[in-house]
């Protein structure tokens, strides 16, 4: 199996509100799907979000790259055969976005010319529990927020944005677990706000306040500090943004990490399966990450996301509610906390290309 042809789409979909990050605000997602095809009728679909202050790449950025470097690394190499692409994408350095949208792109068409779907080809289950992310803002707006989205989806789980300060993160807490009751599981994402110094201590008060994991609580790094701060917390201490490859988890697992953040909307579903792997050969485990994903993207990560018997919390590709419009021509719904997986095996054939192109810019 080859690559025949290729084609790269860039749109951006409009948010509900103003989404605030701990780096950048955004109004809308930029987007870029990469399409190929196999040249007998199958054809396979990426897509990766592109916030520069996430990933460090534009969308003319992530063109060049494509096309000068990755694509054509790929010509001749069978395609069919994960191992391979991979040990092809590896002769060059960093670019994992570019790398990511090439890798699920090979998955997503390797399932559609075995007419199986993807899920059931990396022996996953067809529906999935999710989680819901609630993202920065004033404390009651996040308590309402929260509330809401569990009245309308059924989510069992929120991953709540922390890093405003204690007092606001305690607040959020406070509020939100008054709006949404005892029934909730809810973990905390500083996202490296905190000096290292105040970490223990800021584990510690989340925990009291009935949290269950602390996500990056300050910039995390594999030494022995961070050995220190997994030993002495009274919940996992989930290591995300550090851990970006292969040889970051192994790092971390090494300083006794119990519990990484995998992204396959982010690393791409190769480099995501042999993190799981050995994640879980050590006695830690995974959550399925959230890269703030569209509904396409988070229809991908998903596919990865039902393979993980044990997951630390629900998945957490929700964030695509965030978004008003959409590429796929059916909306991919929540309902009780769980996202049900299409049992075709083209998820090529669910994208909305009039949609998309309504949408479209040029780089």
């Amino acid at each position: 199996m080859h690559i025949a042809e290729w084609s790269l789409h860039f749109y951006r979909l409009p948010y509900a509100r103003p989404v605030k990050w701990f780096n950048s605000v955004e109004d809308a997602a930029t987007l870029v799907l990469l399409r190929i095809a196999d040249g007998n009728g199958a054809d396979g679909v990426a897509e990766a979000p592109l916030r520069p202050t996430w990933s460090g790449v534009s969308p003319r950025s992530i063109a060049a790259v494509l096309e000068d470097l990755l694509l054509p690394a790929l010509e001749g190499v069978d395609i069919g055969d994960a191992a391979a692409v991979s040990r092809q994408l590896a002769r060059f350095p960093e670019n994992f976005l570019a790398k990511m949208l090439v890798e699920n792109a090979c998955w997503t068409l390797r399932a559609a010319a075995s007419a199986t779907p993807l899920w059931r080809l990396l022996n996953g289950t067809e529906t999935v529990e999710a989680s819901w992310c609630v993202t920065r803002q004033p404390p009651g707006e996040m308590a309402r927020e929260a509330a809401w989205m569990i009245d309308r989806h059924g989510f069992r789980a929120l991953k709540i944005k922390g890093g405003q300060g204690l007092e606001t993160d305690l607040a959020a807490l406070r509020q939100i677990r008054a709006a949404v009751g005892s029934g909730i599981d809810f973990y905390v994402d500083a996202n490296g706000a905190y000096p290292r110094a105040e970490a223990a201590a800021y584990v510690r008060t989340i925990a009291g306040e009935g949290a269950k994991v602390a996500e990056d609580p300050c910039q995390l790094l594999p030494d022995g500090a961070f050995a220190e701060l997994v030993a002495a917390g009274p919940i996992p201490v989930l290591v995300d943004s550090a851990c970006a490859c292969l040889k970051d988890a192994a790092q971390f697992l090494e300083r006794g990490a119990t519990a990484l953040s995998v992204k396959p909307g982010r690393i791409g579903i190769t480099e995501a399966r042999r993190i799981a792997d050995l994640a879980r050969a050590q006695g830690a485990r995974v959550c399925s990450g959230m890269y703030g994903e569209s509904a396409l993207g988070t229809l991908i990560s998903l596919q990865f996301s039902s393979a993980l018997p044990t997951p630390l919390v629900p998945a957490e590709q929700s964030f695509y509610l965030m978004m008003s419009e959409q590429v796929l021509r059916q909306p991919l719904e929540i309902m009780g906390g769980r996202v049900r997986l299409p049992v075709g095996p083209s998820i090529a054939a669910l994208v909305d290309w009039d949609r998309a192109g309504r949408f479209a810019f040029r780089p």
